[in-house]
């Protein structure tokens, strides 16, 4: 099965043609400087040749003729024989968290965006009306730079500006470069054969943009680009992080219109602007060796900047496994990569020089591991391959997209949604030590989910800061305790609990319950509950979702809707069809006791695929 990837930017088009039999490249081709002069078309077989001709190519829609074109001469595939097209598309905003086959209305929400990337979105969104002219039978697939980093938590991805521009306008911190983040992470749980689920790993995208991502259990919980590719990272020509008062200042005391700000900001600055030399890593570091002072001024601030946000990652980790550099500069670069972990040993991290030295990666050989031997995370090179990425999430999307059971499974029954509040599983040691030896608990009220009860007892809660009284104890005792509360109450008891599926316990916070025999405290064992849906085997057939995938609902309350994204399907013969969500997520969507709601589509698989081999 063969799948194409479209890549536009300012003035170029980049394609990709992909075995997926195989997972590799059969051709891949850049047309640069469109409508410019100079205009080229660089393309590359399978066997590794390459042939660069020079071109007269004036818009978009004649650069894509000539791709496909080539790939017609070149690989004997006709227009009618691509059925599947993939299109990156720089911003999803808040409403896509995963790549989607791409409609009349997909269009115009992508269009909605815009204003958020005015310089990728247009040409994104022109590249796929005419890829879906010229071929009007192939599927087309959308897949965003922002859907990865969509499970940032809201304390790490809201501004401390004034609340209504999150709620009203969406201006929140989005993250890029997701499709490469997420592909280097699934490499390296492949080749330290461990389940992604289980790594905390910061990946380091460094090329001329640059960022990155903190990866906690294949999830990101923080990156360093914010609402545009502007923040974070010195990179090529962009400033990342900078006192937001410069603009205004620039415009008060240099007289530069907003304008001519934000093209210095993006084009003119970074490494091209500190150094004066070149946006190229490879130019400045030989201009620094010549002793050029502020080409290693440019070096010393790039290789700075990316060694804060590891730091501060490291703590919002809480451990690392792994740290991955990737990119252009990550990939070819050893001395930023040596600069970058300097003096890092005492935190656990130390690089082994011979192997640093020595590093070369590339498609055939994607991975290297440079760290010391006395390092306890692992220091990987890692060759990204973000369009291999995309092309798995068009089959993805194709594979998992569930509308044409929509009608069906909707027609049949609807979701109920239980609002969990905040309880206690004991398991039989700490029942014995706070209510007595041998006590047994005492059934009020069954649950909804069979077997299940809540109890008559109640337990405190007492954290670092405050305590939480009368939680209820739910039923039956379990093998290891586990505090189930809301973000509301984690600011009451002084602690930050993760988001876990509940078992899922590792690494999570200790906290002190009370109860009438004395307070036992617990190592570890406080979650806020990953929202789920308990369904039975029959109900997992109907909706077509297995156990562990990750789905949307979308639910309706008091006139507006509102979407659940990342909510994880349990499946279990003895369950009753019903989504959990606490208190906190039920007030914020204003929903009623008897609230329902529609599974529109699929996030994530769970189920195995062979690239996937150790992924969630």
């Amino acid at each position: 099965m063969n799948v194409l990837i479209l890549n536009g930017g300012s003035s170029s088009l980049k394609y990709y043609l992909f075995d997926m039999n195989t997972d590799t490249t059969v051709l891949e081709g850049m047309i640069s400087n469109i409508a410019l002069d100079e205009c080229n078309h660089r393309y590359t077989d399978r066997k590794g040749k390459t042939v660069m001709e020079e071109v007269n190519i004036t818009d978009y829609e004649q650069a894509l003729k000539l791709a496909f074109d080539t790939i017609h001469k070149k690989c004997n595939i006709s227009s009618e024989g691509l059925k599947i097209v993939g299109h990156r598309v720089v911003h999803g905003g808040n409403r896509f968290q995963s790549p989607i086959i791409i409609d009349k209305n997909v269009e115009e929400i992508i269009e909605r965006y815009s204003h958020l990337a005015p310089l990728h979105n247009p040409i994104n969104l022109k590249i796929i009306r005419l890829a879906r002219k010229f071929l009007p039978n192939a599927t087309h697939v959308a897949v965003f730079d922002t859907a990865f980093h969509n499970t940032i938590p809201d304390y790490a991805s809201v501004y401390g500006i004034p609340y209504e521009y999150y709620k009203n306008d969406q201006i929140r911190r989005y993250g890029f470069h997701g499709n490469s983040h997420e592909y280097v992470a699934i490499r390296a749980s492949q080749f330290l054969e461990r389940p992604l689920r289980r790594l905390k790993i910061i990946t380091c995208h460094l090329g001329n943009g640059a960022s990155v991502c903190a990866i906690d259990r294949g999830r990101s919980i923080d990156t360093s680009m914010g609402l545009t590719p502007l923040e974070g990272l010195v990179m090529g020509t962009r400033c990342g992080d900078i006192d937001p008062a410069l603009v205004t200042y620039l415009a008060r005391e240099k007289n530069l219109s907003l304008d001519e700000i934000d093209n210095m900001l993006n084009k003119k600055s970074g490494l091209l602007g500190l150094s004066g030399i070149s946006s190229n890593m490879q130019l400045i570091e030989k201009a620094a060796e010549e002793g050029d002072h502020q080409a290693l001024l440019a070096i010393k601030l790039f290789c700075y900047r990316v060694k804060k946000y590891i730091g501060a990652y490291m703590l919002a980790l809480g451990w690392v496994n792994a740290i991955v550099f990737t990119g252009g500069i990550g990939e070819n670069s050893r001395g930023i990569r040596l600069r970058i972990l300097q003096n890092t040993e005492k935190f656990g991290i130390g690089i082994s020089e011979q192997k640093n030295r020595l590093c070369r990666v590339d498609r055939a050989h994607p991975v290297f591991d440079i760290s010391h031997r006395s390092s306890h995370a692992h220091v990987l090179v890692i060759a990204t391959n973000e369009e291999l990425m995309m092309a798995r999430k068009c089959l993805e999307a194709i594979d998992y997209d569930i509308r044409p059971h929509i009608a069906t499974a909707e027609a049949v029954r609807q979701i109920p949604i239980g609002i969990s509040a905040h309880h206690v599983h004991l398991c039989r040691s700490d029942i014995d030590a706070l209510f007595g030896e041998g006590y047994q608990l005492t059934p009020e009220k069954p649950l909804s989910q069979p077997g299940q009860y809540a109890c008559k007892e109640k337990v405190d809660l007492k954290g670092p800061r405050g305590t939480v009284k009368n939680v209820r104890i739910l039923g039956p005792e379990r093998n290891q305790t586990q505090v189930e509360i809301s973000r509301t109450e984690e600011f009451i008891l002084g602690i930050d609990a993760p988001i876990r599926e509940s078992g899922d316990l590792d690494g999570t916070p200790s906290i002190t319950i009370i109860g009438p025999k004395g307070p036992v405290e617990i190592a570890q064992g406080v979650i806020c509950a990953k929202r789920h849906i308990h369904m039975t085997p029959e109900d997992a057939e109907l909706f077509d979702v297995s156990n562990g995938d990750i789905v949307m609902v979308k639910v309706s309350s008091k006139g507006r809707e509102l979407i659940f994204g990342d909510v994880v399907v349990r499946v279990n013969e003895n369950y009753s069809l019903e989504m959990h969500i606490d208190t906190d997520e039920a007030n914020a969507a204003e929903l009623s006791a008897n609230a329902t709601g529609i599974l529109i589509s699929i996030q994530h698989k769970k189920e195995v695929q062979p690239w996937l081999a150790y992924a969630p």
